[in-house]
């Protein structure tokens, strides 16, 4: 259960350079780069429709992507704009091209739009509503899954387990009763606003915050993006936001990025990527214990309650996302046959027909279940 046209953060900012830089995403190969001339990202399909080299093999070349093969140059648009074993002037293929991706680099994330929509039918890049966020101080990481990203999505918005995986940081098992809450839908995204008693503080942090509850809002943008914002009794804030990278069907990459109000030198730093991380390892071995399935979209497939509102919304929404949705048996398929496909982008509708690698279908399975109710 994965989804095209949809914003996904696809690497960092640090880590896409002059050099090609291979990203598994849906199921399919990705090469990012950065062009010479004004250093910004691209992120093209993976394989040369000349002979399915694998393009981040290659080299950076100006603004082009030269194939390892035959040196094949790709420019950022994915049109190719030489083939050296021509001779000069002559006609290039108009289906010698791969795939290009819209890109957007913010907060030292580099963010591919995987689909073909045309940029008025796109959805906006996935903001925390309501938050300002300037004067924050920013941490930023990352963590790897063993598991389906959609269960790694529920989790972050699961609150009835907080008292008991995260009991050793922010939960409270000796407070498990969830209070009532609505589902609020605005702007794409559904979240809910909580207070959970927080734990009876220990150390330093009895000197810093008092007795009381911590008022959380935890918010999920379908497909794979989620946030948290926490207010604590002393009036201090933090937002961690994490952005999920479907590798393939049982692994996700999640960049995380937390920003707080409080202790804002740089010395805190490392506290900080030290809470978020050990926030992610308190569930991780329950996250993939989960497998590599997908969250089902059948209300009977699980066993819910009152808690799990949130979840159920998320899951309605996965519902109403299918006609984007990847054949993933057709995937496999090709994969085992060894033919590649590519994550159709705006470019095979404004050049249709002249694609080599096939697009990996999408649409509404037959017989998909009925959404949760």
């Amino acid at each position: 259960m994965m989804f095209t046209n949809c914003w996904y953060v696809v690497g960092t900012s640090e880590e896409v350079g002059a050099r090609p830089r291979a990203v598994r995403a849906l199921g399919q190969e990705l090469v990012l780069f950065r062009r010479a001339s004004d250093r910004q990202p691209v992120a093209l399909s993976g394989r040369c429709p000349h002979r399915m080299a694998r393009l981040a093999d290659g080299e950076v070349d100006g603004d082009a992507l030269r194939c390892p093969y035959h040196r094949w140059a790709f420019g950022a648009d994915g049109a190719c704009v030489h083939v050296p074993s021509d001779p000069d002037g002559a006609r290039i293929s108009p289906r010698a091209r791969v795939d290009s991706y819209p890109v957007v680099e913010r907060d030292g994330w580099i963010w591919a739009f995987l689909g073909d929509a045309p940029e008025a039918d796109r959805p906006p890049l996935p903001e925390i509503p309501g938050v300002d966020l300037s004067g924050w101080r920013a941490v930023r990481g990352e963590w790897s899954w063993r598991a389906h990203y959609t269960r790694v999505v529920e989790n972050a918005v699961d609150i009835a387990h907080t008292p008991f995986l995260h009991a050793r940081s922010f939960g409270n098992p000796e407070a498990p009763v969830m209070p009532d809450h609505e589902v609020i839908e605005a702007g794409g995204a559904v979240s809910i606003d909580v207070s959970l008693p927080m734990p009876t503080p220990r150390g330093l942090t009895r000197l810093l915050l008092p007795p009381g509850s911590n008022r959380v809002r935890l918010g999920v943008w379908p497909p794979a993006v989620n946030w948290l914002d926490a207010t604590f009794p002393n009036g201090w804030r933090m937002v961690l936001l994490l952005a999920n990278l479907p590798v393939d069907e049982g692994h996700t990459r999640t960049f995380w990025l937390q920003r707080r109000t409080f202790f804002t030198s740089p010395l805190a730093d490392p506290i900080a990527r030290a809470l978020s991380r050990q926030i992610l390892g308190e569930d991780l071995q329950t996250v993939e214990g989960q497998g590599a399935s997908a969250v089902p979209l059948s209300v009977a497939a699980e066993l819910s309650t009152r808690s799990d509102a949130l979840s159920l919304a998320y899951r309605r929404r996965l519902g109403a996302m299918q006609a984007n949705r990847l054949d993933a048996a057709a995937a496999v398929r090709a994969a085992a046959d060894g033919r590649p496909l590519a994550l159709p982008s705006p470019g095979r509708r404004a050049h249709p027909g002249a694609w080599v690698v096939p697009a990996a279908p999408t649409g509404d399975p037959a017989g998909a279940p009925a959404d949760p109710g």
